[in-house]
């Protein structure tokens, strides 16, 4: 079912609060104040059922100048605006900045309703008319109906319930499937209930039990009730005003314009990049550092502006710029926004948020220009590219991407296979990489390989973890080893048990480096078990045979623990005797293993510290089982 917001808008006293009341029979002026004064200050809110059985929230905004922040409060989330003017006075300087509002918010269908035509004449009522007609040229409700009515005696309400009826039918439906946000308009308590805050849920849906969070703070929370038009319901959807019942947050905690949000699914920032439109009757143009107010959802927010394709933005054009906020700000990409000035208080702009995490931009920057074109504009896919390829120092994860995109995750793992698919982004473990990131590491891993086999020719090759310190020390091992088994499938690199090389590297021996080789090979042989040779015993403080010992170690020598080394090939038999053993009688005690090898005890325990060290076997007590 179709979940429909009506708005009104319109100059103080032009009747807006009667009307509702006329259409609804509530009264929305429930402050002892707006009585007493017979104006609105704050939202009110009620609704109505439409002949098609369609339920019709309401917003009833206030029109003096000095509560327009309530008013762009209530605008949040309308669908169709009852553009409210008096025929006895015409168009007034609030009903235009109204207008401005509603436009720069996206608001798509309105109607105009002429109030109080009981009050003039007829050819007065046409003139009216005309000024209407001119006045909201170049707008969004430019050619909309204009009803007359007269809300005490109910002239013509019928024939406006029936064109709100008509006009519902082409709003679009909600974003039900995205992830819940409501920006939150009120906060109250209610004895016997705690916590409510209300506000039109923007996209998703909201069901009792559910875990939400508040932001900015950040503080967790659940919902314990909810309702919908003063009826509780289970779950709230895209669209409708909501009332929620919070537990485990304090009404001193929340205020207006804080936003309640599945977790993880909003990001915060303290800087964004927009687009940004200007009014041309206001003559306000905005440059290099002015300071603004933005009001986004339901909250005020002051920013500095930094123009980027322009020195100035002119009144009555657009241009895209950086807003550098003065307090967080909760917002997805796509967000609308409206601008006015920071002293005096007017209503000079709009824009639409296009990056909620950029990095600080220069000005005349045409690379930054066109990536905010392809955000602005693009699809799923390209918005995630353009984020990962402007982070390629960081490891971006999918609920970061998530978070960014506002989108539902389903859909941005959908854009990420896409993209991963097409060979533009590398997924490690739960990381995502732009393929220039991944291109860089290679060409550093490259770097560092080659400069390591020209100072030790005789290596076959770096340890891994070693190479992981160099590349970039903040990247788990388990990440380092999808790397490099991507550069070993591609062929650039040799990975052999913890030893990495250059794909076409291979260990050279000169001829005296070979006669070494041949000594070194025919002592350990000959020694076997008979006593652990030390890299002295076997190279006699020479770094000559040090060196060659290096490079035969993992080859034809085993390397046992930091003192001792082994013939490889002995190693292998009493490794597979031992194995043997094992898979026969589940355990084995030193004793029995220095039977098995012909060895002594010292030579025993060296050697299954070793394995156990590797995981082949583990020790249990006096005892070694199978790892």
């Amino acid at each position: 079912m179709k979940n429909v917001i009506l708005g009104t808008a319109g100059h103080i006293d032009h009747g807006k609060t009667t009307l509702i009341k006329a259409l609804t029979g509530r009264e929305t002026d429930n402050l002892k104040e707006e009585k007493q004064r017979g104006i609105s200050i704050n939202l009110g809110f009620t609704y109505f059922d439409l002949p098609s059985k369609k339920r019709v929230g309401i917003v009833d905004v206030p029109g003096h100048e000095k509560f327009i922040k309530n008013m762009l409060a209530g605008a949040c989330g309308i669908d169709i605006v009852l553009l409210v003017i008096a025929a006895d006075e015409g168009v007034m300087p609030q009903t235009i900045e109204h207008l401005d509002i509603l436009n720069y918010l996206d608001v798509k269908r309105g109607i105009i309703v002429l109030t109080k035509c009981d009050l003039v004449d007829e050819e007065f009522i046409e003139l009216v008319k005309d000024d209407i007609r001119e006045k909201t040229k170049g707008l969004f409700i430019e050619g909309a109906s204009i009803v007359e009515v007269d809300s005490v005696s109910r002239r013509g309400l019928d024939k406006l319930v029936q064109k709100i009826d008509e006009i519902s039918e082409d709003i679009e439906e909600k974003k039900t499937d995205a992830p819940s946000r409501m920006s939150i308009d009120r906060v109250f308590s209610l004895k016997g209930f705690g916590t409510i805050v209300t506000g039109t849920l923007i996209e998703g849906k909201i069901s009792v039990d559910d875990e939400m969070t508040i932001y900015p703070s950040e503080k967790k929370v659940k919902v314990r009730n909810l309702q919908v038009h003063g009826c509780d319901v289970k779950t709230a959807y895209a669209g409708q005003r909501t009332a929620i019942n919070l537990s485990n947050i304090k009404v001193s905690e929340i205020q207006r314009g804080d936003v309640i949000a599945q977790t993880g699914s909003v990001e915060e920032s303290m800087m964004i990049d927009v687009n940004i439109s200007l009014v041309e009757h206001c003559k306000k143009s905005l440059k290099h550092w002015d300071r603004i107010r933005i009001f986004h959802g339901t909250k005020q927010i002051l920013c500095r502006i930094v123009p980027l394709n322009e020195d100035e933005i002119q009144y009555g054009e657009s241009g895209y710029a950086q807003l550098r906020l003065e307090e967080k700000i909760v917002a997805k990409k796509g967000d609308r926004f409206i601008i006015r000035s920071y002293s005096p208080m007017d209503t000079i702009g709009g824009g639409v948020i296009i990056d909620t995490a950029p990095k600080k931009h220069k000005i005349y920057d045409e690379s930054v220009i066109e990536a905010l074109k392809i955000k602005e504009k693009g699809e799923l896919k390209d918005i995630l590219e353009e984020y990962l390829k402007l982070n390629l120092s960081n490891y971006i994860t999918l609920k970061e991407l998530v978070s960014y995109t506002g989108e539902k995750e389903e859909y941005v793992k959908e854009g990420l296979n896409a993209l991963i698919d097409e060979n533009k982004v590398f997924c490690v473990n739960k990381y995502y990489l732009h393929i220039s990131h991944y291109q860089k590491l290679k060409e550093r891993v490259i770097d560092i390989l080659t400069k390591y086999h020209k100072q030790y020719r005789l290596r076959n090759g770096i340890l891994k973890e070693e190479l992981r310190s160099k590349v970039d020390n903040s990247l788990k091992v388990k990440d380092m080893d999808v790397i490099l088994n991507k550069m070993a499938e591609e062929k650039d690199i040799k990975v052999q048990d913890n030893l990495v090389s250059n794909y076409d590297f291979e260990v050279k021996f000169n001829q005296k480096q070979l006669s070494i080789k041949k000594e070194i090979e025919d002592k350990s042989r000959k020694n076997g078990l008979n006593s652990l040779m030390t890299k002295d015993d076997i190279c006699n403080k020479n770094k000559f045979y040090e060196e060659v010992l290096e490079a035969l170690t993992g080859e034809t020598i085993q390397k046992l623990d930091d003192a001792y080394y082994i013939d490889k090939k002995v190693y292998e038999n009493v490794k597979k005797d031992l194995l043997e053993y094992l898979n026969k009688n589940k355990e084995i005690t030193v004793a029995q293993f220095r039977d098995i090898t012909k060895s002594n005890r010292k030579i025993s325990i060296v050697m299954l510290e070793h394995f156990d060290r590797n995981r082949i076997t583990k020790r249990v007590e006096d005892k070694r089982i199978l790892y």
